[in-house]
């Protein structure tokens, strides 16, 4: 395979937008304008203390192609974190119920359809959407049940070390999840956090907490097409994780890809699926998008 870098065109500046959950939540959001005529809209669903602005070369190369994108923030990070996450309340299950929904709610038209582009917790999100015949299909990078028996030995002990020793500890001291202290992401509110510990435990995720029953039915109900890449590189989110996860979308038709990371000539681990070198994962997208929207204009008769 020979990996070929597109220059992406000069652009103007994302616009800002004000995006408000159902709660009354406010969140921080940018807008990629498409160039030239829009052919369809995206929303980029981020990875756990991942911020926005990692997904910004991706939504260019999208807006270059025809595709307005809309990027955001989830509750109590990036854009959308409070002055301080001492005594901030926020559980992921509200990133999934009352976050995405309100970027989707913003981007979703009846002249076009609407893509998600997920990373990791972005893979997570579609079951938890309240409507999610809004989204015409779901393309996911690097998801996985975050269960460390889904991972290499080394990593196992690395990420059993993390949730039992290290942030434990971080966390007590802080009042929040010192995720950026590590060099890890973003800061994580607590609720967040114990949330996230707490599912990471199961080899299904909360699929197998008792105290979850009835979850999975979100997840029968998304009946969008959704493909699912991962890297063979990636420790956090090997296929098989990916595989514990992702029979919970029973009623949806699913593509899997498992990508080497010698195929494009760098390692791709779990990050760096939106990373430079991975622009030609980015056409692939954009391609399997396309074909959906061709498939579903067939259908219609168009």
């Amino acid at each position: 395979m020979t990996v070929v870098i597109e220059h992406i065109p000069d652009q103007a500046e994302p616009t800002p937008v004000a995006l408000t959950a159902a709660d009354g939540t406010p969140l921080g959001a940018l807008r990629f304008a498409a160039a030239g005529t829009p052919r369809g809209r995206i929303v980029v669903s981020g990875a756990t203390a991942v911020p926005q602005g990692f997904y910004r070369r991706f939504a260019r190369f999208a807006a270059a192609r025809g595709y307005d994108v809309l990027t955001f923030d989830y509750r109590g990070i990036g854009l959308s974190a409070p002055p301080t996450l001492r005594g901030y309340h926020a559980e992921m299950l509200d990133w999934g119920r009352l976050d995405l929904p309100a970027a989707i709610d913003r981007m979703a038209s009846p002249d076009l359809p609407l893509y998600v582009v997920g990373h990791s917790y972005g893979g997570h999100a579609p079951g938890l959407l309240p409507s999610p015949e809004q989204v015409a299909g779901f393309y996911i990078f690097g998801t996985g049940a975050g269960w460390h028996g889904h991972m290499p030995p080394a990593e196992r002990l690395k990420v059993l070390a993390m949730w039992h020793v290290g942030f434990p500890v971080l966390t007590r001291w802080k009042g929040y999840c010192p995720w950026k202290l590590l060099g890890l992401g973003e800061d994580l509110p607590v609720g967040v956090y114990r949330q996230w510990r707490r599912w990471c435990r199961f080899p299904r995720y909360f699929f197998d907490d008792p105290t979850m029953r009835g979850i999975e039915r979100g997840y029968a109900a998304v009946r969008a097409p959704m493909a699912f890449v991962n890297a063979l590189d990636d420790r956090w989110a090997p296929p098989r994780s990916r595989e514990a996860f992702i029979a919970a979308y029973r009623n949806a038709p699913i593509e899997r890809h498992d990508i080497d990371p010698r195929a494009l000539g760098a390692p791709i681990g779990h990050m760096g699926y939106f990373r430079p070198t991975a622009e030609p994962l980015w056409r692939q997208a954009l391609d399997w998008i396309e074909a959906q929207a061709r498939s579903a204009a067939s259908a219609r008769g168009a």
